[in-house]
């Protein structure tokens, strides 16, 4: 499997597949490249696909390092633009959900240039303080926790407890037609220190929760300017569709598309959507 070479330490492991105009797929937490495995075969026979794990996942390296200055948004962003740059793949489409969506965000804002278009499903910005709401934070109990030591010592390498956490999370996320296949996952996962690493995105600050509180509406000349597909789902109980209400106020070029019957996986629940999407947002 090809690598990249070093940002900040750090290499991208990564799958390229087809031939054609090019795209980036993002993926999410607890998740891996394999998320978009039922995407790629749908788009490979048009599209130059180039699927990463992010810095800390998968076969990507897994630094001991400042989560707020390697493992935030803006650190994995600075992989993902290295990852750009050095295929020299000129301005691809990004495709992301979960934190995947946010470090494609990161991309556009800090490097219009180097982006066609996005396809994003949630978190998106405009939840603000609804993350604080009752429902909202009986979901999001889990990024508090994660900024715990505590948490790698009741999970982290320890392939039963892996399974057991990762399991709620699949199941508890996905809509009521699907069914996780995480075996790979807890695999992958329950090496010594790969939990840990996972969780660097949420020690960094950069959950939903801590994002949402010190968000603020950007005047009009601020706005993510690329042309951008959103694909909100019926069934993710961390983001009813009722927040997608505010999107115009962050993007200038927005369009929703909601996806009855999926939950928060989208790539996985509903990839004949997600790989429609791209094909519109890279024409």
């Amino acid at each position: 499997m090809p690598s990249t070479s070093m940002v900040d330490g750090f290499r991208l492991r990564y799958d390229v597949v087809g031939e054609g105009p090019p795209v980036v797929l993002l993926h999410g937490w607890p998740g891996d490249r394999t998320d978009y495995r039922h995407v790629v075969p749908l788009l490979a026979s048009t599209r130059r696909l180039v699927v990463p794990d992010l810095r800390g996942f998968g076969e990507s390296d897994k630094h001991l390092a400042d989560p707020s200055e390697q493992y935030g948004a803006a650190g994995q962003a600075r992989s993902v633009i290295g990852l750009i740059e050095e295929l020299r793949l000129g301005r691809p489409v990004l495709g992301g959900y979960d934190i995947g969506s946010r470090i494609a965000q990161q991309v556009a804002l800090t490097r219009p240039d180097l982006v066609g278009g996005l396809v994003l499903s949630p978190p998106l910005p405009g939840i603000a303080e609804r993350v604080f709401g009752e429902q909202a934070q009986r979901e999001f109990w889990y990024q508090a926790f994660h900024r715990l030591p505590l948490v790698e010592h009741l999970i982290d390498g320890r392939p039963e407890a892996v399974r057991a956490y990762l399991t709620h999370f699949w199941s508890h996320w996905s809509g009521p037609d699907f069914e996780p296949d995480i075996d790979h996952l807890v695999i992958d996962y329950a090496e010594p220190g790969a939990f840990a690493a996972s969780i660097a995105w949420y020690r960094a600050g950069a959950g939903t929760v801590a994002a949402s509180a010190a968000e603020r509406q950007p005047d009009p000349a601020h706005r993510v300017a690329t042309p951008t597909i959103v694909l909100w789902p019926e069934h993710d109980p961390l983001f009813p569709r009722d927040w997608s209400d505010r999107l115009t106020a962050f993007f200038s070029d927005v369009e929703l598309r909601p996806v009855d019957g999926a939950g928060h996986f989208i790539p996985l629940e509903c990839p004949r959507e997600f790989a429609d999407a791209v094909t519109a947002a890279g024409s």
